[in-house]
């Protein structure tokens, strides 16, 4: 024993030394990797720039460090659809801003970039060619080029020039960098991220599979991506493809049920959630990738979403309305669509059977009651309560709501309609192929411009004989005269 304190004594000091520096390594290490600071208080300053630019806690496991989202488009231009990086992507941009509306940007040890419900649900709108766009938080971002950015970003990591080597030197161009965090960037943080992004690679297989269309501007193959990344199915791909557009999440209150409602309004295409809860904490998860690091955090966060969403009105329609044609419209409107779509109606947010309406039903081979409680299982195991997802198979499509309708185009449930004339139209006669994404609004047709130099330049082209591209089905109305279409068509755009 008096050996043992004599040895210590002897080397004390190096001992102390030695423990000091994995103090300060470990000090350092979780300063500069996990550290969580605030977002700056102009994130909240408004419930609008909250929802646009707020964090949900996406960029502890699926955000992408500041610096490398920022020098990519520089480093791989390439592989952009066309110039001008990120906005080449259709994302809503603000001007001022330095990231896209629906972009997070948070410190966790550095800075990183995440999304928010934003980047798929804001919309925008110009009345001509010339004009600023117009950006509607909650409504169907239908210009977002989703699929782009993941496939942007995958593709990037796969070049064997995403390392450290190429990447530093344009970070360093962009910004001052100590010593630390240079070590840092070069050999963890670069080849991590590049490690990370090719592992989402195998995940999203259905997605390259080069017999499915692209999903394109607006829209996302949901239940796909809840099996493949949320439920971990195996193989990812199986078959199915169901894209579909984004939905516009405005006035999430309506769909607020009585209680003990024998036939309760449901949320997703197909009814497939049972409420805005649900609805808003499982999108927010499969942004996230992964168990909320913060549950209290998270809570916190949904409670304040889904009151925001609840909350939020629909626009109107930004061009006059010829107000005598539009009453017209209403009486036709009651006699051709209030049966289903009136907003006290029975019918609407409830799923009608696919045989009364015959659209497209392969978003509805993508899910099933299996896949619904796998779901209902994980989320729970997170400690996370909710009502959850409708544990049955699905037998249609939820007849929708049909508030702010006018900046929901394109329209059916996979957006394969261009316009409301469109829609009005004949399912054999209605456009085969058209460009999505372009954001001038048509107001003669009601919904955008999609054909033209412009609208080719802006958009993504479509076609219906793509797997779930279908325009077939909701053939009401198709057989009334013009003028009652007109009239129809003025009243529509009140709503």
């Amino acid at each position: 024993m008096a050996t043992l304190i004599s040895v210590l004594k002897q080397y004390r000091y190096a001992i102390a030394g030695f423990l000091l520096l994995v103090l300060i390594l470990g000090y350092v290490a979780w300063d500069r990797g996990f550290r969580q600071l605030p977002q700056p208080d102009w994130v909240f300053a408004d419930e609008d720039t909250r929802y646009k630019y707020g964090s949900i806690g996406a960029e502890y496991d699926a955000g992408i460090p500041y610096w490398i989202f920022q020098v990519l488009p520089r480093v791989f231009p390439e592989k952009l659809p066309g110039p001008g990086g990120y906005a080449s992507l259709g994302v809503p941009w603000e001007e001022g801003h330095e990231l896209p509306i629906g972009f997070a940007k948070k410190t966790i040890g550095f800075a990183r970039v995440g999304n928010n419900c934003a980047v798929c649900h804001t919309a925008q709108y110009r009345l001509n060619g010339e004009d600023k766009p117009v950006f509607v938080p909650t409504g169907p971002g239908h210009t977002s080029n989703v699929e782009g950015f993941f496939t942007f970003l995958i593709e990037c990591a796969k070049d064997p020039r995403f390392n450290a080597e190429n990447i530093l030197p344009q970070i360093l161009l962009s910004t001052k960098l100590d010593w630390i965090d240079t070590l840092l960037y070069k050999y963890f943080i670069i080849p991590i991220t590049r490690k990370r992004l090719l592992e989402m690679e195998y995940q999203f297989t259905w997605m390259f599979n080069p017999e499915y269309p692209h999903w394109g501007p607006g829209r996302d193959d949901p239940m796909n991506l809840t099996k493949y990344f949320m439920i971990g199915v195996e193989p990812p791909d199986d078959g199915t493809h169901g894209p579909t557009d984004f939905p516009a999440i405005w006035q999430l209150a309506k769909y607020k049920n009585a209680p003990n409602t024998d036939n309760p309004k449901r949320l997703n295409y197909a009814g497939d959630t049972w409420d805005a809860e649900s609805v808003v904490i499982d999108s927010a998860l499969g942004i996230i990738g992964a168990e909320p690091k913060d549950l209290n955090q998270f809570n916190a966060t949904m409670v304040w979403l889904e009151q925001y969403l609840s909350a939020y009105p629909a626009p109107k329609y930004p061009l006059p309305v010829d107000a005598d044609k539009a009453a017209l419209g209403k009486v036709i409107y009651d006699k051709v669509c209030a049966a289903c779509h009136a907003a006290v109606g029975d019918k609407v947010g409830r799923p009608l059977p696919i045989a009364e309406v015959n659209t497209s039903p392969e978003r509805l081979a993508t899910w099933g009651k299996d896949y619904a409680i796998k779901a209902n299982r994980i989320v729970t195991e997170t400690g996370i309560a909710r009502r959850g997802l409708v544990e049955e198979d699905p037998i249609g499509y939820k007849v929708p709501y049909l508030y702010g309708l006018w900046l929901r185009a394109p329209y059916l449930h996979n957006g394969s309609v261009p316009t409301l004339r469109d829609l009005l139209t004949p399912a054999q006669q209605r456009p085969t192929s058209f460009y999505r994404g372009y954001d001038v609004l048509d107001a003669a047709n009601v919904g955008f411009v999609t054909s033209g130099a412009k609208a080719e330049a802006a958009g993504t082209y479509f076609d219906i004989q793509g797997k779930g591209n279908s325009n077939q089905g909701h053939e009401f109305g198709t057989d009334l005269p013009e003028e009652e279409k007109n009239q129809l068509l003025e009243y529509l755009k009140t709503l």
